[in-house]
């Protein structure tokens, strides 16, 4: 026997095929020799183990940016020329942003470990004709199983009994309610929800029993199968780790040509080689912002501790931002857009329809319910029921449910009547159950009623309305009438209705019989149908309300069926029409295998049911080739590749499996899918938060970099000092840069940013016209800064070193106070990000006080080779260093009148 056990169909082959494909009569099972031959032929039946995120490589991860390389070799260079001061400088920022990111990082995926906890101990089989107890990972293809309630199933598994056996699948293949298995085997290309004679490992036995034929383990299994998937799915570098990438190339090129460039003028104007190779290093780290690492990494940090107390625990830094930029969200249906709580919500009767109201315990309707017909269905519901709710110190609470969750969901409807099962059954004694049948797919149950028994049946509409020859039709007292072919069909259509609108519906019917061996199913009186739904979240609406007006778009994702799914997203407003275009999960190919009609069809429908885990790496993978960020929630153990694959995965916390959260850049510790639209919000501020520290540094960078080089080149023809030295720049770039920077990156955003649609994925952190600011503002600043050395050496003939004071300050209050024009174009001149962030108030008076020590303290002024420029250097340097201030306000005026009148 050689043949891959997954790949190989076994839900459509009849049990005697299965035998003989696998060599085994399941009245006997394998024999010992069998077994311990085809553990060494497939292996034990473990998971394969993950490669685990090492220290040493989320250590080595922290220095794979483009910026980090520019800063790592300007400091080489700068330890080369022994500019001590500078290369130690840049190394301790480098050592400092690599701390930070490893701490936040520390705890890394581990999916694959996670799925090894879905492993149980021990199960039972049969082997040579003996029930015996054997550990999981020796179980072999082949080996007959024995199962029972409360079992986690240790394989892929062909049942070949099944005695009322339900099932939870939801961890692998997203139903949200428990899967009732059969024997029969079904068709050749049915969806994996849709194998009823499947058990598949990692589902739990929910209730009954029966036995199987395994047919894969380990690796072998559905679940291996998702976990390779998971190991292979490869993740997209995020948009911010993108655009700093692309930042540091420009500015390594930057910094190249302008270094070189200076050196050679300088060498052509005659200046000495070391002094202008020195000043081209110079030059060098003057064009580098020091501080963009940190800055960008306690932005981002912020940003994480900002979502998890908003119930959004984020594991990877870059992904705070990568949510700014996320345009399409792949959502599930239960318990992300729902309440993840089975709920009666209609009841339909020959006297009209009663909507429901468990939460308020209300129904609406004729007489606002309160009639027998009604009152007599949710006590056959009652009473036809396996499920409890246990009393906890006199509460009931949904946590002391057991049972299926429709039938719970049942019991709590019964609550409105005060109709309470422990209760009602001291009234009306059980005395006999039929249990729920596959093929005639009904329950009853027998109940003594003044010497009489009372017979409760519920059940598939279709079996229900079939097995009845009366209907309850009268208000007043229970009166019947006999169905016809006419009434039978009309009851029919309104169940398929009902289903439609995506609830689950029962028929209800009873009847009175004088024994309890009368048979179950015959003669029965109709009582009408109830319709039981998974509710939308409260909240729901508005977040995606809020998502779209974004520009975001919300597609559900869903292993529900495709009218219980078009109805959620319908009620959650997903899409705005009641019979709306949903693509089944089998009619999904690899995007790679689609014709440009079919990618167009699929780009453009927001609902997707019984879809596979495969289904679903396709539907990113297509939406990622059309330059999308892609958010894509999950819970189950299915979900775990597409969770890695997608830009920024987000687990749920409460429901989700350890595999899922595992994988996730995300986890919603609330489940709600509002707390995704927050954490969006929060990923806008943060990428214009760094977006404006970006633009604060290289404007004053770079005008660090045209008063160096000008100075150098025309001090050949002027007698004109260099206006900063490099201990002096690196000062500016590493203390008062940064402050003002990190106060930059605590803004709170404005009010509207939810308003504007997502950024381009191929957007640079710095687009053209950011770029066309950063050389006109680094212009100006520049001249006033060459302006004041001037009149400082010319007009006030001050000496070298206290004209080239005067120059240093006027750069440092220049910047400080330039903060105030990265204001968003069109605010208001005092009710803006900048002005309402107490940061940045605070920043610079830290950088002020810090500047006046570079003056007037001992020490640091003999390093810095600094002056006291006395009061009227102070003057000089404080008009200069206004100009562009006050250039900014008067543009932003202009633009804010501007945005009014339009």
């Amino acid at each position: 026997m050689n043949h891959d056990a997954r790949t190989a169909s076994y839900h459509n082959r009849t049990i005697e095929d299965i035998g003989e494909l696998l060599k085994v009569n399941p009245s006997r099972g394998l024999s010992e020799n069998e077994a311990i031959q085809r553990i060494d032929q497939y292996g034990p039946n473990r998971m394969r183990e993950a490669k685990k995120r090492s220290f040493w490589k989320i250590l080595i991860d922290q220095f794979k940016s483009m910026v980090i390389w520019v800063l790592l070799i300007a400091g080489v260079i700068a330890l080369a020329f022994q500019h001590w001061a500078e290369g130690i400088a840049i190394v301790a920022v480098l050592i400092v942003n690599a701390v930070i990111g490893f701490v936040t990082e520390w705890k890394a995926t581990r999916s694959m470990e996670a799925l090894q906890k879905m492993e149980g101990d021990t199960i039972r089989v049969r082997r040579d004709d003996t029930e015996m107890e054997i550990e999981t990972d020796k179980l072999v293809p082949g080996d007959i199983v024995i199962f029972e309630g409360g079992d986690l199933v240790p394989g892929d598994i062909r049942l070949i009994e099944s005695n009322n056996l339900k099932v939870n699948e939801s961890a692998l293949t997203g139903e949200s309610v428990p899967v009732k298995k059969q024997t029969e085997p079904v068709d050749d290309h049915a969806t994996l929800a849709d194998r009823k004679c499947m058990l598949y490992k990692g589902t739990t036995v929910i209730e009954g029993s029966g036995e199987g034929i395994v047919v894969g383990t380990g690796m072998k299994t559905e679940l291996g199968h998702i976990s390779e998937l998971a190991e292979t799915a490869e993740k997209e570098a995020t948009p911010l780790q993108k655009r700093l990438d692309q930042l540091g190339r420009r500015l390594a090129w930057i910094t190249l040509i302008v270094a070189a460039g200076i050196a050679v003028v300088g060498l052509l104007a005659g200046h000495d080689m070391r002094k202008m190779i020195e000043t081209a290093i110079a030059l060098g780290v003057a064009a580098i912002p020091e501080g963009l690492p940190i800055v960008a990494t306690i932005a981002l940090a912020r940003g994480m501790h900002l979502m998890a107390r908003r119930n959004a625990l984020i594991k990877r830094l870059p992904a705070v931002e990568t949510l700014g930029a996320t345009n399409v969200i792949f959502t599930d249906k239960t318990g992300t857009l729902t309440e993840n709580r089975m709920t009666l919500r209609k009841i339909c009767t020959f006297v009209g329809d009663f909507l429901v109201d468990t939460k308020k315990k209300e129904i609406k309707g004729k007489n606002n319910g309160d009639h027998f017909l009604v009152q007599r269905i949710i006590e056959v519901c009652v009473l036809c029921n396996n499920a409890s709710l246990r009393d906890i110190d006199g509460d009931l609470m949904p946590d002391t449910e057991h049972g299926d969750p429709t039938e719970t969901a049942l019991l709590w409807a019964g609550l409105i009547f005060d109709l309470d099962r422990k209760k009602l059954l001291e009234q009306k004694p059980e005395v006999r159950e039929v249990p729920f049948d596959a093929e005639k797919m009904m329950m009853a149950t027998y109940h003594e009623q003044n010497e009489k028994l009372e017979v409760a049946v519920k059940g598939a509409p279709s079996k229900v309305i079939e097995a009845c020859q009366w209907i309850a039709e009268n208000e007043a007292e229970f009166m019947e009438h006999e169905m016809d072919d006419k009434i039978r069909n009309e009851w029919l259509n309104r169940a398929e209705e009902l289903a439609r609108q995506g609830l689950r519906v029962l028929g209800i019917a009873d009847k009175i019989v004088e024994s309890e061996e009368s048979p179950p199913y015959e003669n029965l009186r109709f009582l009408g149908l109830v319709g039981l739904q998974d509710p939308p979240r409260r909240d729901v609406r508005n977040a995606i309300d809020e998502c779209q007006a974004a520009g975001i778009r919300v597609v559900m994702v869903t292993g529900d069926q495709p009218a219980t799914a078009a109805a959620i997203a319908f009620e959650t407003g997903i899409i705005d029409e009641k019979d709306p275009v949903v693509i089944h999960g089998k009619d999904l190919v690899d995007p790679d295998d689609m014709t440009d009609e079919e990618r167009s069809r699929v780009t453009q429908t927001s609902i997707f049911a019984r879809v596979s885990p495969e289904q679903k790496l396709h539907l990113i993978k297509l939406m990622q080739t059309k330059n999308q960020t892609v958010a894509m929630t999950g819970d189950g153990v299915n979900d775990a590749p597409a969770l890695k694959k997608a830009d920024i995965g987000i687990a749920m916390g409460q429901r989700g499996t350890d595999a899922a959260r595992q994988v996730a850049d995300m986890i919603l510790l609330d489940d709600a899918f509002p707390s995704i639209v927050t954490a969006v919000r929060y990923g806008r501020i943060i990428f214009g938060n760094i977006r404006k520290s970006v633009m604060f540094m290289l404007c004053t960078n770079v005008a660090e970099v045209i008063v160096v080089g000008l100075a150098a080149v025309l001090g050949g023809f002027f007698e004109l000092p260099i206006p900063l030295l490099p201990l002096q720049i690196l000062y500016l770039n590493v203390i008062t840069d940064v402050f003002p920077a990190l106060a930059l990156g605590m803004g709170q955003g404005e009010p509207d940013i939810m308003a504007h649609k997502p950024r381009s994925q191929s957007e640079s952190i710095l687009t053209t016209n950011h770029w066309a600011a950063i050389g006109g503002w680094a212009v100006l600043i520049a001249m006033c800064v060459l302006g004041a050395l001037a009149v400082a050496f010319y007009k006030m003939d001050f000496d070298h070193h206290r004209a080239v004071t005067v120059s240093f300050l006027t750069l440092a209050f220049g910047k400080l106070w330039f903060v105030y024009n990265l204001q968003n174009p069109g605010s208001k001149i005092f009710k803006n990000d900048i002005v309402q962030n107490s940061y940045i108030a605070g920043s610079i008076v830290l950088c002020i006080v810090l500047l006046l020590a570079a003056i007037y303290l001992p020490g640091l002024s003999d390093v810095l080779k600094t002056k006291n420029p006395g009061w009227q250097g102070w003057l000089i340097l404080l008009e200069m260093s206004l100009i562009p201030f006050i250039w900014g306000q008067m543009l932003r005026l202009i633009q804010a009148y501007r945005k009014n009148k339009t």
